[in-house]
């Protein structure tokens, strides 16, 4: 069977999803619909040939992957909408709502449909988040077709609902982490010479670069850091001084806390 897709909410997430499955050539625009409130913010996606509305019981007649991408607060009120229309052997539900568990959404259509819940971050804007989703009641084909989907907007990780909150603060919070660094590090660059838009650059770069080593050679951080580092070398005194200063220590300690109070610890 063709699989169609609807998104119900077409904000900033359910826009950037349906951008990046047209531009990557996944789905055809004919088999995507979009809804929202008001469908006439969406009209940069009818242009391309989505099917844009603000009826969700019209886009789950029509699809088969319905992804909610809607407020937390909305949830309850959409979905107690769409139960009378949903079927556990046509629908797969897909969440990439912030902080609803999938019990939450078996709780109103009830135990016996394929759900999924994703936690992609701010990067899928330009098609490179980092997702990880989970699942129930799900055959091995949907897993593999909500991998590839997400896959279309950076990479994908199947994960545990349980690890979904350290997810939260890996992956989505990790971007604040990453992007402090690379601030951190154009001042550093102002300091010793650079103008602000030559160190940002040279900064942002490395960053991607060197993230880019890890993902393309499958390495260990060290291993590539071992190949900069030589003896009396001034890429060691720079990274002994930061450890004297605490600086894995500190982002350790901020990743744990920002957990601990994700998870009602603090």
């Amino acid at each position: 069977m063709e699989n169609k897709i609807a998104i119900i909410g077409g904000g900033n997430l359910g826009t950037a999803i349906a951008e990046g499955l047209i531009n990557s050539g996944f789905v055809l625009p004919e088999q995507l619909m979009v809804t929202k409130r008001n469908p006439k913010t969406l009209v940069a996606l009818k242009e391309k040939g989505v099917v844009v509305g603000h009826d969700n019981v019209a886009a789950v007649a029509f699809a088969n992957y319905v992804i909610l991408a809607i407020k937390p607060f909305q949830i309850k009120e959409v979905l107690e909408q769409l139960q009378p229309y949903l079927h556990p052997e046509k629908h797969v539900l897909v969440s990439v709502v912030t902080g609803v568990w999938m019990q939450d959404i078996q709780h109103i259509v009830g135990t016996n449909f394929p759900i999924f819940r994703a936690m992609p971050n701010t990067a899928i804007a330009i098609a490179q988040s980092m997702t990880c989703i989970c699942g129930i009641n799900n055959t091995t084909e949907q897993v593999t077709y909500l991998e590839s989907l997400f896959n279309q907007l950076g990479k994908t990780v199947v994960i545990e609902e349980k690890l979904m909150d350290a997810a939260t603060v890996l992956a989505a919070s990790g971007t604040a982490f990453a992007l402090r660094y690379i601030r951190a590090d154009i001042q550093a660059g102002i300091e010793i010479g650079f103008s602000a838009s030559v160190a940002s650059l040279i900064a942002a770069q490395t960053v991607k670069g060197a993230a880019e080593l890890l993902l393309q050679r499958n390495t260990h951080p060290e291993q590539e850091i071992d190949k900069v580092t030589t003896p009396k070398g001034c890429t060691i005194a720079g990274l002994n001084e930061m450890e004297h200063q605490g600086f894995s220590s500190s982002l350790i300690k901020g990743i744990v806390a920002s957990y601990k109070k994700i998870i009602g610890g603090m």
